[in-house]
């Protein structure tokens, strides 16, 4: 194994903590991985990496050869892809939120992988907030404002909300036609996964937006479990208008209080801060801010 591989080993054992799971993503023995970092080690005559029971971690020498080599590897990257006929290539890992990954983006992926066929995609689905570096995940597409200091966010789109019931639900509690009405009303609850508490819903009057808080028999963490319950006539809820425009067309939902709209829910691209991008993830993301582009 060269120095450029073996520092390619380094830095994926020191992001993801993990022998194995390093072996794992760079499709190597685990038995290969081991012996290169003693040689890595033994060569540079200083300990790297400190190792328990369920996690390895950078020594304060082993952090500051991770910093340089992260730097070497992404400018031996980008040089190699400045030739002209050079492609990106390599795997890419990403987590995108499911109902967005089928709409938005699954539809344009055959022609993103013919444009560049090496590159090897790898998309897990989730809302949950995830550990980019320790995961080994190169960005996330998420729906609501970033909270994440340490993230870079480039936004890709701005969706459009809508409130919305089920014909059972509103031939029980009526169709409300303003928002002091809601107070007989009650909506499905859909708890945040950074804080475990149930979202109120928003809703924009007068060109501000106001917050509502109803009860809610029943909640959940899971946006589809959410648009599920809503359809059994549990209660309203605010989703992207893309989710339910069919079943809104079909009478299957019945759309609420359309003169005082959620706010628009925005869509952004996340990546750490402290990652340089490699070429592949450039060229991904400007793919994906172009699809929502054309669809949002």
């Amino acid at each position: 194994m060269d120095r450029i591989d073996t520092m390619r080993v380094f830095v994926r054992i020191v992001e993801r903590g993990s022998f194995t799971a390093a072996a794992q993503d760079l499709d190597l023995p685990r038995s290969t991985v081991t012996d290169a970092i003693k040689q890595l080690e033994a060569r540079l005559g200083v300990r790297l990496l400190q190792r328990t029971t369920r996690h390895v971690s950078a020594t304060l020498d082993g952090e500051a050869y991770f910093q340089r080599c992260r730097r070497l590897l992404a400018d031996f990257e980008e040089a190699e892809s400045s030739f002209a006929g050079a492609t990106p290539k390599g795997v890419l890992r990403v987590d995108v939120h499911g109902q967005l990954a089928r709409h938005f983006l699954l539809p344009g992926l055959p022609a993103f992988l013919e444009c560049f066929p090496g590159i090897e995609l790898q998309l897990s689905e989730g809302d949950r907030l995830v550990d980019l570096v320790r995961e080994g995940i190169d960005c996330v597409v998420r729906a609501g404002t970033p909270q994440d200091s340490d993230m870079i966010a480039r936004r890709v789109a701005q969706l459009e909300q809508v409130t919305c019931a089920s014909p059972d639900y509103v031939a029980r509690f009526g169709l409300p036609t303003s928002l002091d009405a809601l107070e007989a009303h009650r909506m499905v609850g859909f708890r945040s996964s950074l804080t475990g508490g149930v979202l109120p819903l928003e809703f924009t009057e007068n060109g501000q937006v106001r917050e509502l808080m109803l009860p809610a028999p029943v909640s959940m963490s899971g946006s589809d479990t959410v648009a599920a319950a809503c359809r059994l006539g549990l209660g309203m809820i605010q989703v992207p208008r893309y989710r339910v425009a069919a079943e809104l067309a079909q009478g299957g939902l019945v759309e609420l209080l359309p003169q005082c709209p959620p706010p628009l829910m925005p869509v952004s691209l996340l990546y750490p801060r402290s990652r340089q991008l490699s070429p592949r993830v450039r060229v991904f993301m400007d793919w994906v801010s172009r699809e929502f582009a054309e669809k949002a």
